[in-house]
């Protein structure tokens, strides 16, 4: 199956990383999903198992009791290295089972990082209280050279049956254009298959959420 590619800024830099961004056919799908959502991803496309850099966006939905409503504007965006774009490509068509919910992947583009001064991740992985994630962060950032300011969002888990996955939500801003893409491809904490650590850019400090 062919992946568009969206048009982009010829001047932006460019990344080992890319976005591929998938219609999605659905309802609803619980809370907790991103455990049920990684595994169906890997019966789907079993090489994702060997990409410990790949990540799934967290999807876009209204919280309704233990459910996440979807819209018809909610895509399914796995971020993963832009050697496997055409692999990518076979999820399309796909229906995945979420804990009894049918999700239908449809057709897909490719979207290029693109370096933005201000980044927000919905949520980090950590097991600290806020003033000790910040710091956490801090040393994670100049580790890579990279200078920025941080903004702590929300305290967010994702649950299982058997574990929780624990973090904040995190802003970046004033951040260098190379060091946004660096940010944007790498992350910060761990457990990227479930969404966590990953950065989109962000146009407005005040719209936490």
């Amino acid at each position: 199956m062919a992946i568009e590619l969206e048009d982009i800024d010829a001047n932006l830099e460019t990344s080992d990383m890319i976005d591929i961004v998938f219609d999605l056919d659905g309802t609803s799908v619980p809370e907790n999903y991103p455990y049920i959502l990684w595994n169906e991803l890997l019966r789907c496309l079993p090489w994702l198992k060997d990409e410990k850099s790949a990540g799934v966006h967290p999807l876009r939905g209204s919280v309704s009791g233990e459910n996440l409503l979807l819209s018809k504007r909610t895509k399914l965006i796995l971020r993963i290295p832009a050697e496997r774009v055409v692999q990518a490509g076979d999820l399309t068509g796909q229906q995945l089972d979420i804990a009894g919910n049918t999700l239908v992947v449809g057709k897909s583009k490719q979207r290029q990082l693109q370096s933005a001064t201000t980044l927000h991740a919905y949520i980090v992985e950590s097991n600290l209280n806020e003033v000790d994630f910040l710091a956490e962060m801090k040393q994670q950032l100049q580790a890579m050279n990279i200078s920025c300011n941080l903004i702590c969002d929300k305290h967010r888990k994702i649950s299982e049956d058997k574990q929780t996955i624990r973090g904040f939500g995190l802003v970046l801003h004033d951040l260098k254009l190379p060091a946004s893409l660096k940010i944007q491809s790498v992350g910060l904490g761990g457990s990227r298959h479930f969404g966590c650590g990953i950065f989109v850019p962000f146009k407005a400090i005040s719209g936490l959420d």
